[in-house]
């Protein structure tokens, strides 16, 4: 009997096989394995051949009906850099299924990343898929300054010296960083981490280190007293996020809730961007500490399981009360080894099925399309993975649970929404579709993972701030990105504000074209609509005709 797993928490951390045993606790293997290896297969075979012809090799993702309008019901957000800002390689990843664009201002300056957002503009302009845009802060992120740029060697068990004057140079026995308090906020029980393939430890005010090239330094166990949202990354979001209306902050180092709190409070003085959603990611054992608080004033949370692996060992609750607080819960480090190679690992493919099988909403891709070689056939394959180990996921147990969760009496929005998805399931519709203004409808109902599509149908709002006109709809669209089974679609502006029968049809029908343009429905389907007529919230089923 299916028992939800508390204990264990980031599937595969630190030791991807884990994922495996965690998989076995939870859900009848069969099926998924048989789906994975036929996938795996596949993968194997289109590789023949190409061991020097990797650059040239696309996946055919065209000759799709249902999976052209997505691969996978879990969302793919995409990292772009220097392998992946081309308008050709962006328009690869959009075909292949990313549907939000991160941004990483740890690296790069707003300029760089302009012009790889210009690109990403008109890819989403020629190929007509839309996208949203995330911006990931650096936060009190320690850094070895290494002013010179030289290349540093380090000697195995070789003493190195961390020293916070940051006009001397970096070399292989000294280091300079970026935070002058950590000798006092040092203990004899913390670690210290250079990137990702490096652990040190502290011995009589020296480290001992192993091995690896240097990046960023992460401290294990020790509390740095640096602000969540520095002054650079204010004066980035001050400039470059306003600019560009961007639909996510990922708010990173998340410790406590009043970091979202005041990261909420700054974005509401910057006009459009109130509307920005709050991603809060958690990356230490202080964030973890602190989560239950953090999720209630966050808008999302993204969990850095390379991070965190540092301080702590596999667990899995932090999805689950995710899900069951209807927020979009984003995992990221799942294909590190296809950074540079065709296909990952087994551990990296069951990882990323045990993934969506907890429940996550988004895979987040970092080093893989950043300065990955092939950031095009990592999102299509992680998106293949997805899509086999949505077939197995148990929906019944997850509805009910959901359900017992929520409780009674329930709210009327909540109660609308379970009972769209339970009517669907019901009458095996092929798609439900919503009508919503604010997208809070929308997410409730692919809150209840429903094993079908489900069509956000975004009616624009016009408003005024007297000096001017404008639309809502746009940010809300967008934001339906990074949430699991939901696809959004902006209805025409000049339908009017109110809901009227007529109007509701109206738009209605173009949703259903939209819907059999992209082979999500065809004739003799079902299909669930979820709308307002006047004052009332009606769910009603439908069957297409001819």
């Amino acid at each position: 009997m299916y028992k939800p797993s508390l204990s264990a928490f980031f599937i595969g951390l630190c030791k991807p096989s884990l994922s495996a045993f965690f998989i076995g606790l939870c859900f009848p293997l069969h099926e998924l394995l048989r789906q994975l290896l036929v996938l795996e297969t596949n993968l194997f075979l289109s590789g023949l051949g190409f061991r020097d012809q990797h650059r040239d090799m696309r996946l055919d993702i065209d000759n799709m009906s249902y999976e052209n309008f997505f691969p996978a019901m879990t969302k793919i957000v995409g990292t772009l850099g220097p392998k992946s800002r081309s308008v050709e390689v962006i328009s690869g990843c959009l075909k292949a299924g990313m549907s939000v664009a991160r941004f990483d201002f740890s690296w790069g300056d707003p300029e760089y990343h302009q012009e790889t957002l210009a690109n990403l503009k008109l890819a989403v302009k020629s190929t007509r898929k839309l996208c949203a845009v995330m911006l990931d802060t650096v936060g009190p992120e320690l850094q070895v300054v290494n002013v010179a740029e030289d290349a540093i060697s380090l000697v195995a068990d070789g003493l190195v010296v961390l020293t916070p004057n940051r006009d001397q140079k970096a070399t292989s026995e000294l280091l300079p960083i970026n935070f002058d308090g950590l000798a006092k906020a040092s203990s004899e029980e913390g670690r210290y981490h250079f990137s990702w393939s490096i652990s040190v430890y502290r011995k009589r005010n020296y480290i001992s280190l192993a091995r690896g090239s240097l990046f960023t330094l992460h401290v294990s166990q020790i509390h740095i007293d640096l602000p969540t949202l520095t002054d650079k990354d204010k004066d980035v979001i001050s400039k470059w996020g306003v600019k560009n209306n961007i639909d996510f902050l990922s708010l990173s180092f998340t410790r406590h809730a009043e970091d979202v709190r005041q990261a909420r409070e700054f974005l509401s003085t910057l006009g459009d961007l109130s509307q920005t959603q709050i991603l809060a990611k958690i990356e230490n054992e202080e964030g973890l500490k602190h989560f239950d608080e953090i999720l209630q004033e966050a808008d999302g949370i993204i969990l850095s399981r390379g991070n965190l692996g540092i301080d702590l060992p596999p667990e899995k609750a932090a999805v689950y009360k995710c899900n069951m607080a209807g927020k979009p819960a984003v995992v990221t480090r799942v294909v590190d080894s296809m950074t540079d190679n065709l296909r990952p690992t087994r551990a990296e493919a069951t990882d990323v099925a045990n993934a969506v099988l907890d429940g996550c909403d988004a895979i987040l891709l970092g080093a893989e399309t950043l300065r990955g070689q092939y950031p095009v056939e990592t999102i299509s394959i992680v998106g293949k993975i997805c899509a086999e180990a949505e077939k197995v996921f148990h929906q019944d147990m997850y509805f009910k649970k959901t359900v017992k969760y929520v409780g009674e009496p329930m709210t009327h929005l909540e109660a609308i929404a379970s009972s769209a998805v339970r009517a669907a399931i019901k009458v095996k519709a092929s798609v439900i579709i919503v009508f919503t203004s604010s997208g809070r409808a929308a997410r409730l109902i692919a809150k209840y993972r429903p094993n079908m599509p489900v069509l956000s149908v975004v009616i624009p709002r016009l408003k005024t701030n007297q000096l001017k006109w404008s639309f809502t709809g746009a940010f809300e669209a967008r934001q339906s990105l990074l949430i699991r089974g939901l696809f959004p679609m902006l209805a025409d502006p000049r339908h009017p504000a109110e809901s009227t029968s007529a109007t509701n049809e109206s738009v209605l029908k173009v949703a259903l074209d939209h819907g059999k343009a992209s082979g999500v429905v065809k004739s003799h389907d079902r299909v669930v609509v979820c709308q307002k007529v006047g004052d009332a919230s009606v769910v009603k089923i439908i069957e297409l005709e001819d």
